[in-house]
């Protein structure tokens, strides 16, 4: 027995003088990312400083605090200069709450967004104004819309269509009668995690909105198969409820997970992966070319035959690519439609500039949506 102590007691000497011999080699490095820590923060408050005056030229000028074209120009610079180790998704994170900071020292935004707090509509704001801006959730995505047009946010952030299940009405539906333009968007990928303070074979019971159950509806028939499927508003109230209810688990978003303090049981649980939803940020303001640019518009053809067919030659016929078009019935006599469309080019350049004349020419009604900066990518992408 007290040999069996000795060699213990040998044991934690030998341990103790491998972690001192390890301590000894370590504390340089370890002192010298104190010092570059240093260096860091004085250089970020540094750039800081030069946004506030720049906020300042801004305020003089009554330009717009949030430029779509120079965020997009900052991380296309820092992905170019960056030479490793570490990959460029990195820096996009780290930039987009340096750039949120500078933002909120030129003036406090006001982000509207379809809420409640969690969803993914909150996900993709977060991804595009980061977390030192002010978000205002509401009910509807005509309650966005009413929020900027009053002046009570900033900015408003909402879906516009879906890989999988396609156009989101509402928002096109609002797009035509509002005068608000849209001036960013932002492709969010739709990850479904399972969430629960349960383990997997205790769960009795799963929250989720219609939409986010149909999209999980195959991994929950292998996986819970005896499971109550209950619909609720929203992906946030799904897991307020999983949060308070034994048995009881929810398909949210992660950071539904960490508001409700849920583990996640288990990620990707959608049947099809990659699932993208496009998210429009809409606002009073015009954006200027940045040289990769979308411009979405409406217009309503004439009633003859092969109006459609002609409109769409005028985009063949001056080169612009036609990324995507809808069609919703105007409302104002019956088999009468508007044609919402997505291409490629800013409103002021000469190709498009020729294309929208044509267009005013062959149709009853034109209305430009929007130049903007095309796909912003959200941080980690």
């Amino acid at each position: 027995m007290a040999d069996e102590r000795a060699d213990e007691r040998a044991d934690e000497r030998a341990d103790r003088r491998a972690d001192e011999h390890i301590e000894k080699q370590l504390e340089p490095l370890r002192e010298r990312i104190r010092v570059l820590d240093e260096e860091i923060v004085a250089l970020i408050n540094q750039r800081a400083k030069v946004v506030v005056d720049v906020g300042k030229v801004k305020a003089r000028e009554n330009a717009a605090v949030f430029h779509p074209r120079q965020e997009k120009e900052v991380y296309r610079h820092i992905e170019a200069v960056n030479e490793g180790p570490l990959d460029s998704a990195v820096f996009r994170a780290i930039y987009r709450e340096i750039m949120s900071g500078c933002l909120a020292l030129e003036r406090k935004l006001q982000i509207a967004y379809l809420g409640p707090p969690a969803t993914f509509t909150h996900q993709a704001a977060l991804s595009r104004f980061g977390v030192s801006v002010d978000y205002v959730p509401v009910h509807t995505i005509a309650d966005v819309f009413t929020e900027v047009e009053t002046g009570h946010a900033d900015y408003g952030v909402v879906p516009i269509e879906n890989s999988t299940e396609g156009a989101v009405n509402s928002t096109l539906d609002m797009l035509a009668h509002s005068t608000l333009r849209v001036c960013s968007e932002i492709h969010h990928e739709i990850v479904h995690c399972l969430i629960s303070n349960e383990p997997k074979d205790r769960i009795r019971k799963v929250y989720s909105k219609s939409e986010a159950l149909g999209q999980c509806n195959h991994w929950l028939r292998a996986n819970l198969p005896i499971v109550d499927l209950v619909e609720v508003s929203s992906t946030t109230v799904a897991a307020e409820r999983a949060a308070r209810e034994p048995g009881a688990a929810a398909i949210a978003s992660e950071l539904a997970a960490q508001m409700y303090e849920l583990r996640i049981v288990e990620r990707n649980v959608e049947d099809i992966h990659h699932n993208v939803t496009r998210f429009l940020v809409i606002a009073d303001q015009d954006c200027p070319p940045s040289g990769e640019d979308k411009t979405s518009l409406m217009f309503s053809t004439k009633d003859r035959v092969g109006a459609l067919h002609d409109v769409l030659g005028i985009f063949r016929a001056c080169g612009i690519n036609l990324s995507m078009i809808e069609s919703r019935p105007s409302r104002k006599k019956a088999w009468e439609y508007y044609f919402f469309a997505d291409f490629d080019g800013h409103i002021s350049d000469p190709q498009v500039e020729d294309a929208v004349k044509r267009l005013e020419n062959q149709c009853q009604f034109v209305k430009i949506l929007g130049s903007y900066p095309r796909r912003f990518r959200p941080a980690g992408e």
